[in-house]
């Protein structure tokens, strides 16, 4: 009901675009959530969120259920409005150890993915600096997960499962280089994928603003043609 306009632009989209055309929805999970909330902004470590975690437990869970129940209200709505799949993107998560990962913010990670299988529709588990933690957001949910540029994607199936798709992985600013230097990055990307299907070609993480829109059509079209 807060976000009217979402759900408009979406069902808009939908009735638009091709029946070709996926449609994925997205939210940001409730670790990046919090982190700005309790923060205000973008940090590095995330020290005053962490401290919360460790010297305020009770207060903690009781954010991140909250706000879990909040991210999968808007996933399932967004599913509701035509967004044929979602992603979980969880951009700070990479901040915390394993450990900290599985005590604080897996078990609601998990209850997410858990709501998500009553609507039938794939899901993208998404984190930025998450080499150490990719079988925990495994077991956490999504049938794809996604990484970033800073691990192999080879590496990275490996350890997640072929029994899972895999969402990656060109740097972002990579489309800021000629496109020789692009082409080059894409195609590591796609020989690392093996030819194994459930690869989805993307980038480590979101575009950057200054990326010349050339640079993107020529990436779509090198990659379709892979």
């Amino acid at each position: 009901e807060a976000v009217p306009f979402v759900l408009e632009t979406i069902k808009l989209l939908r009735r638009e675009l091709d029946s070709s055309v996926a449609m994925i929805g997205f939210a940001g999970a409730p670790f990046t959530l919090a982190g700005y909330l309790i923060e205000g902004k973008p940090s590095r470590e995330f020290l005053i969120t962490k401290t919360m975690m460790y010297t305020e437990p009770a207060l903690w869970d009781a954010l991140m259920t909250r706000l879990s129940r909040l991210v999968l209200d808007y996933l399932l709505a967004q599913i509701d409005a035509g967004a044929q799949l979602v992603q979980l993107f969880d951009s700070w998560v990479g901040c915390l150890s394993p450990a900290d990962y599985r005590r604080y913010v897996q078990p609601h990670v998990a209850g997410i993915f858990k709501g998500l299988r009553r609507a039938d529709s794939p899901s993208i588990h998404f984190g930025t600096g998450t080499a150490g933690i990719l079988s925990l957001m495994r077991e956490a949910g999504g049938d794809v997960i996604g990484v970033d540029w800073r691990v192999d994607l080879g590496e990275a199936w490996g350890v997640i499962g072929y029994d899972r798709g895999i969402q990656g992985n060109l740097g972002p600013a990579v489309l800021l280089a000629p496109w020789p230097l692009i082409e080059d990055g894409a195609r590591r990307v796609t020989e690392a994928a093996g030819g194994r299907p459930g690869h989805i070609f993307n980038l480590g993480h979101g575009v950057l603003p200054a990326s010349p829109v050339e640079n993107l059509q020529r990436l779509v079209e090198f990659v379709h043609a892979a």
